[in-house]
């Protein structure tokens, strides 16, 4: 999402103010933190002094009493110290008072040197040992970021030891410690309050800050938004915009603003005109091209480019030529394109495929454009060698198909005028000749058989060359494909056929003759099921490829070989024992006749695809007359 420059500028400010309040506070919270276990380990140290004081004071309480041990040995001292601490209402007065006003301190014992309790804020450890705790020293001495893993991590005790002596002035001896244990806890109430009160500092202080800074760069930006509105009716075409009366830096900002969008009011009809010129001529090329600055950005792409590199125009221009062809792109090495600069490259041949189109062989050609000496840039060309292959091969056998027509149109004329005569001096002479002598009937009838077939073959010459009458009607090609495969479907199941149609129903009509169209198509699933004499799948697909409809017959027979492909739609020309060579040529020239074009891959063992394209019925035009010699009417197709 693209932000405003006020809500940039906000939240600038914003985010300032609350690193600053951020930063203070963690140190805050950092000194804090390391103040509040100092004064806990303080604390504990000074209970435990205190303790010690009134354990000594209960010591000599006791002696004044006239209470002593009953020996010298440890457990009657040990006795002596326990019964004596443990009736000094003043000793557990002050242990009371610590744990209970102590914000730190949650337990208090004064253990003997084998660790047992004889005194303890918790009844349940006299005459026991204490847990094991982590001396306070430990987290003292840590740094931060141990200090706040371990207070508000789980609950724990930490503790402060502090020795207890028994003696006179002196000659003090050990007798055990007085234990002062801390519950993180308790540090963790201590520090919440302050951590609470820097957090809602920091929020009012950010909230306050964002406000503020909104108000002050809303007034500062007042203008710029004056400048936005005539930079957008400049964009509009409204390019007699007034600057803004003001003598700071936006009013001279507007100003070359106005100045600016004046000159552009020239410009643009210049390049408006310049651009369409470009645009029509572009969209005519069937060859693509891309055309880069000096410093190797895409600043020109023709539509058929995208065609070719399967990539939006959009998204090519301004990009890089290294990034529109990376190192594994097969187009790389072909321009010889080094550190951003190409090399002149005459003529190359690359293999292109896209991700729904097949591999096709392209031809790319490099030329480096120059002022002098000096690079400007270089054209790179993109050529369907293929589609430039199968329309010359198309035009070839439209041109022989042409010169065929005018030739056998005159060839039959002058061959049908002899063939009546001989047919007529034949009639006579079977009238003539005598009964019962059978080898001169028998000659006769050889030679009428042979003037019938001269006669059928002269029909189909005639036939072939001369131009159908044309009977177009807008047809649904579903429909009549569905109908040309009923038609075929027996002479399909009894060769072992499997039939698989893909027809799409959102194909618009085309404008076709229905029966021309119709034989044609059943010339070409004929031709398919011949090709599998041991029977195979035969596929046919009816789609809308843009403002053509498409039909495919895909077949698993036995392909053709390559030295044929040059001449699988001439006249005449077959591979079947007994064939005609007629029903492709036929299919072929029907197709041209409907503005709509025809061709095939094949691959010997796998099977041939036969593709054809009729323009739509809304963007056909129909046709008034047509064409007396067939030549023309191949000729105008192409």
């Amino acid at each position: 999402m693209q932000l405003r420059l006020k809500t940039k500028i906000t939240l600038t400010t914003a985010l300032l103010v609350l690193a600053v309040v951020g930063v203070n506070s963690t140190l805050y919270v950092i000194t804090l933190t390391r103040q509040v276990v100092r004064q806990a380990d303080n604390r504990a140290l000074q209970v435990s002094r205190r303790i010690f004081f009134q354990a000594q004071n209960a010591l000599a309480s006791a002696a004044k009493a006239g209470e002593t041990p009953a020996s010298d040995s440890p457990q009657d001292m040990r006795e002596f110290v326990r019964k004596a601490l443990d009736e000094s209402a003043a000793l557990n007065l002050a242990i009371a008072s610590e744990t209970s006003f102590n914000s730190t301190v949650d337990e208090v014992s004064i253990t003997d040197t084998d660790g047992i309790a004889l005194v303890s804020s918790v009844p349940s450890l006299l005459e026991h040992h204490p847990q094991p705790r982590t001396n306070l020293a430990e987290l003292v001495s840590a740094n931060f970021r141990g200090q706040i893993r371990v207070i508000y991590g789980p609950r724990r005790e930490y503790e402060v030891s502090y020795p207890f002596k028994m003696g006179p002035p002196g000659k003090m001896v050990p007798f055990g410690d007085i234990r002062v244990a801390v519950d993180t806890g308790l540090l963790r109430s201590d520090i919440n309050p302050a951590i609470r009160s820097a957090a809602l500092l920091a929020l009012a202080s950010v909230a306050f800050s964002g406000l503020l800074a909104a108000l002050v760069s809303g007034a500062s930006l007042a203008p710029l938004k004056r400048i936005t509105t005539q930079l957008d009716r400049i964009s509009k075409g409204e390019f007699d915009q007034k600057p803004l009366e003001s003598g700071d830096e936006f009013g001279q900002v507007s100003t070359k603003i106005s100045q600016i969008g004046m000159q552009l009011g020239g410009v643009r009809e210049i390049f408006s005109t310049l651009r369409e010129n470009l645009d029509q001529v572009l969209g005519g090329l069937d060859d693509g091209l891309l055309l880069f600055s000096l410093d190797g950005r895409a600043v020109m792409v023709s539509p058929a480019a995208e065609r070719f590199l399967s990539t939006p125009s959009d998204h090519l221009l301004g990009r890089r030529a290294e990034d529109i062809f990376p190192p594994d792109h097969p187009v790389r090495e072909a321009i010889k394109l080094h550190d951003g600069e190409f090399e002149p490259v005459a003529s190359a041949e690359v293999v292109l495929a896209g991700p729904d189109s097949p591999a096709r062989r392209v031809g790319v050609s490099v030329q480096v454009i120059t002022k002098g000496d000096t690079r400007m840039g270089a054209l790179v060309t993109f050529k369907d060698l293929e589609s430039r292959e199968r329309i010359s091969t198309q035009l070839q056998v439209s041109e022989r198909m042409a010169q065929l027509g005018h030739i056998t149109a005159g060839v039959a004329h002058e061959v049908k005028n002899p063939l009546n005569s001989m047919r007529l001096w034949l009639e006579n002479l079977k009238m003539s000749l005598p009964e019962g002598d059978d080898l001169p009937r028998q000659a006769v009838r050889v030679l009428d058989n042979e003037i019938d077939r001269l006669d059928t073959v002269v029909k189909r010459f005639l036939d072939f060359t001369r131009p159908p009458e044309m009977h177009q009607e807008e047809t649904n090609l579903k429909d009549l494909l569905e109908e040309v495969l009923g038609v075929e479907r027996p002479q399909m199941d009894q060769a072992n056929v499997k039939v698989e149609a893909r027809l799409a129903t959102d194909v618009p009509p085309v404008l076709v003759d229905r029966q021309l169209l119709k034989q044609a198509l059943m010339n070409l699933l004929l031709n398919a099921v011949e090709a599998m004499p041991g029977g195979g799948q035969l596929t046919v697909s009816l789609e809308r490829r843009g403002e053509m409809a498409g039909i495919e017959i895909e077949d698993t027979g036995t392909g053709i070989a390559p030295e044929h492909l040059m001449r699988i739609f001439q006249l005449f020309f077959t591979t079947r024992p007994g064939g005609s060579g007629i029903g492709l040529a036929s299919t072929f020239r029907t197709v041209q006749l409907h503005n709509g074009s025809i061709d095939f891959k094949s691959e010997v063992g796998r099977g041939t695809t036969f593709r054809i394209e009729l323009p739509l019925a809304r963007q056909t035009e129909p046709a008034l007359s047509r064409p007396h010699d067939p030549g023309a009417a191949v000729a105008r197709s192409t």
